[in-house]
């Protein structure tokens, strides 16, 4: 009888909405967990009817069964690292960080999603504080973008890099571990970069700015990544690398896709692509300030 290999990768939770387009939320989640090497499982707090011109309708989950869903993961699964997505109201929030409470997974990484690329609103403004208060202080690390960070905040949105440290010095006070900062709506740049945020330092993540439309779901696919490369072992820093890389390779791979009639998804499956990697140049670097 061949002796059957057993494969045991680290299992990822993913808990955020549905995109019924599947460029986004736990769609993308899905994918980039599954690309990235580590496995993944899901709970969903809501559905949305969306597509790749906007969200039409979004239908909350009900509690109970919300918790019924990361009872059901976390009795069976050795869950090694937890991204969180959409939450759609207050309740899913606190729902949420109660269970989170109960069953202490190793990393969790919060992406604070209010608003779609297309400008739909997935957050309510009261839920915000709530997000903030029960959360980020259980966050490994939050990851939001320039006008989610203006929002938690409260610091005017920055139109340069060089009128980011009011917003640095905020976000330093917010209660979680650390918060990655992305900068891609500074579009006059031809960088874009991110910057991880801690108490006591910040680093520059650098890579150069791709061309496309196809940007739907850019923050779930990075978020789920630096989640997949945590559960896997790498330290937050070279995690944020890591996912830095294969969110570029997506979005540089992006326009071999032609889905929908608006902005599309990123490539999460990329490397099945029949051009060589190694016409990617070598396109990150990571700076200290």
């Amino acid at each position: 009888m061949p002796t059957t290999s057993l494969s045991s990768p680290p299992i990822v939770l993913t808990i955020a909405g549905s995109d019924s387009g599947g460029g986004a939320g736990i769609q993308a989640d899905i994918k980039t967990i599954s690309a990235t090497g580590s496995y993944a499982c899901s709970a969903i707090t809501a559905i949305t009817s969306q597509n790749t011109l906007g969200v039409s309708a979004i239908l909350p989950i009900p509690i109970k069964h919300i918790e019924s869903q990361l009872d059901a993961i976390f009795c069976d699964l050795n869950v090694a690292a937890v991204k969180i997505g959409m939450l759609a109201d207050s309740q899913i929030i606190h729902a949420v960080a109660d269970k989170l409470r109960q069953y202490h997974p190793p990393f969790v990484v919060l992406d604070p999603v209010m608003v779609a690329t297309s400008g739909d609103v997935l957050l309510q403004n009261e839920a915000i504080n709530h997000l903030k208060q029960y959360l980020f202080p259980l966050a490994t690390v939050i990851t939001p973008n320039l006008p989610e960070a203006a929002v938690l905040t409260g610091v005017p949105l920055p139109k340069h890099e060089s009128e980011l440290s009011q917003l640095v010095d905020a976000l330093q006070q917010l209660a979680c571990q650390a918060a990655l900062l992305k900068g891609g709506h500074f579009t006059q740049s031809p960088h874009s970069n991110d910057w991880l945020i801690t108490k006591q330092q910040v680093h520059c993540f650098s890579a150069d700015r791709i061309q496309t439309s196809n940007t739907h779901g850019t923050g779930c696919t990075l978020s789920s990544a630096i989640t997949s490369y945590l559960a896997q072992g790498q330290p937050l820093e070279q995690a944020i690398h890591s996912a830095k890389h294969y969110i570029s390779q997506a979005l540089f791979y992006a326009d071999q896709l032609h889905v929908g009639q608006g902005h599309g998804p990123v490539h999460h499956f990329y490397e099945a692509n029949p051009t060589p990697l190694s016409s990617i140049p070598s396109i990150l670097e990571k700076k200290k300030r």
